[in-house]
């Protein structure tokens, strides 16, 4: 009975170890990574060398394909390779133009974190109070392990508004109204109109 309770213990033990670590590695994992943006936006000269600068970081970060094929919807399975290819690469340049423009250069954001929380095997949240140029926002960051080795972005809720939801919202739409190509239509005129 006593080795009983004693293997129940060192397994709950080892398993909330686990579950702690992971979530304080999806955290470190964010800091670092949204420490990494402060410093450029500190940095840049003006918007375009900006969003050019925090590119390879949120590369890294981010995982657009995931976010593109949600965004989407049920429809992504009805692209083509290179149209979901195509896709994954509009959407990606979206979203950092989008992301830089809310920046600007020399002014930084006051990010503070709240504890990570895991909401089921290899998925985060984290959730944040941002303060920027005098207003505050609560963003939290949802973050997932897709390889099973290193974390990633795929998505961001600010002020309780989820990014896949509200792209998807209209992408979703647009599929509907014309296939893969009024997404892709709908994409690249997103990417023109917001240069």
């Amino acid at each position: 009975m006593k080795t009983n309770a004693l293997l129940l213990s060192l397994i709950l033990s080892l398993s909330c170890g686990k579950a702690f670590a992971s979530t304080a590695d999806a955290e470190n994992f964010l800091k670092k990574s949204v420490g990494e943006v402060v410093e450029v936006a500190k940095n840049a000269p003006d918007a375009p060398a900006l969003a050019s600068a925090v590119r390879p970081i949120l590369l890294k970060t981010i995982s657009f394909d995931a976010m593109t094929r949600r965004a989407v919807g049920p429809g992504w399975r009805q692209f083509t390779d290179a149209e979901q290819k195509d896709a994954i690469g509009f959407f990606t340049t979206l979203i950092i133009r989008t992301y830089s423009a809310k920046f600007t250069p020399g002014e930084l954001p006051d990010v503070v974190y709240k504890a990570a929380t895991e909401t089921a095997p290899g998925r985060v949240e984290v959730a944040t109070t941002t303060l920027y140029k005098g207003s505050r926002y609560e963003v939290i960051y949802r973050l997932e392990q897709p390889d099973g080795k290193g974390w990633r972005v795929t998505d961001v809720v600010i002020e309780g508004v989820s990014m896949i939801a509200n792209y998807r919202g209209q992408l979703d739409a647009q599929f509907k109204s014309g296939g893969a190509g009024a997404v892709l239509g709908s994409l690249q005129k997103s990417i023109n109109s917001s240069k």
